[in-house]
């Protein structure tokens, strides 16, 4: 595909894993760097970032399981159920870009820089959609431990709930340090059409919303999980003070025994 003279194309990106290692990739052949651009497939593109997304632009199915099959060693930490994101676009000459009412991306040009922002989002989008998706379900695990709590039930296990902090901590981590959502990347900064493009794909699929979403969804099962972790630290200082109570007066009760025995 030329990107200068193609009319439509269509752009999917994937959220492969946790991060991509392009510094051992093979990059003599990159059409741009920051995100690295290469030729994917006959007439294709694939804009690789390390923040553990690509995005495919205009390749079959059969190239893109290829693609993703030699792009597999450089991976880490890949996803077992990869989120994906997915966009039509038309070139039109005239008019605005933008989405319209039937999904489809109107853009002037499908130049290189055009399809490296609508990667971008693509590619951003497709990693919080894979986030949200865990801390929905870990959220699900730390209602359950709220309710525990509100029942005055016993609680689980330390080890277990230092895990689900982890989980949470490394999960924003991610987000915030790798991916950096609410940021807009380098090659829109000098560019003010790209810029309003960029702008307009973000808020198309909601992605500071979402970013702020997710934080503060993090926040408040981090918060949860640390109270209830403190929570069992307190009732196990209690026991341990209880046993220190229970020796000291059975060593009193020894000394009484004995002084009355003689």
């Amino acid at each position: 595909m030329d990107p200068i003279e193609a009319t439509h194309a269509r752009v999917r990106a994937r959220f492969v894993g946790s991060r991509l290692n392009l510094r051992t990739f093979e990059t003599s052949k990159a059409l741009a760097v920051h995100p690295l651009t290469i030729r994917a497939g006959e007439r294709g593109l694939a804009v690789l970032f390390r923040f553990g997304a690509a995005a495919l632009v205009d390749v079959t199915p059969i190239e893109e399981a290829v693609f993703y099959e030699s792009l597999a060693p450089f991976v880490s930490e890949p996803e077992e159920r990869p989120e994906t994101e997915e966009i039509q676009i038309e070139v039109r000459a005239e008019g605005p870009e933008h989405v319209d009412e039937s999904g489809r991306l109107a853009l002037r040009a499908l130049d290189l820089e055009r399809l490296r922002v609508v990667a971008h989002v693509l590619a951003k989008s497709a990693v919080v959609s894979s986030y949200e998706q865990r801390a929905t379900a870990m959220f699900d695990r730390v209602e359950a431990l709220a309710d525990e709590l509100r029942r005055g039930r016993r609680v689980r296990g330390g080890r277990q709930l230092a895990r689900e902090i982890g989980d949470l901590l490394l999960a924003q981590a991610r987000t915030v340090g790798r991916v950096e959502v609410a940021e807009k990347p380098e090659l829109i900064w000098d560019d003010p059409a790209l810029d309003r493009l960029y702008e307009h794909l973000a808020a198309e699929f909601e992605l500071r919303e979402r970013d702020r979403a997710l934080a503060r969804k993090i926040e408040v099962a981090s918060n949860t999980v640390e109270t209830y972790l403190n929570l069992l630290l307190s009732r196990q200082n209690i026991r341990v003070e209880w046993y220190i109570v229970v020796l000291i007066v059975v060593e009193i009760a020894l000394t009484l025994y004995t002084l009355w025995g003689r």
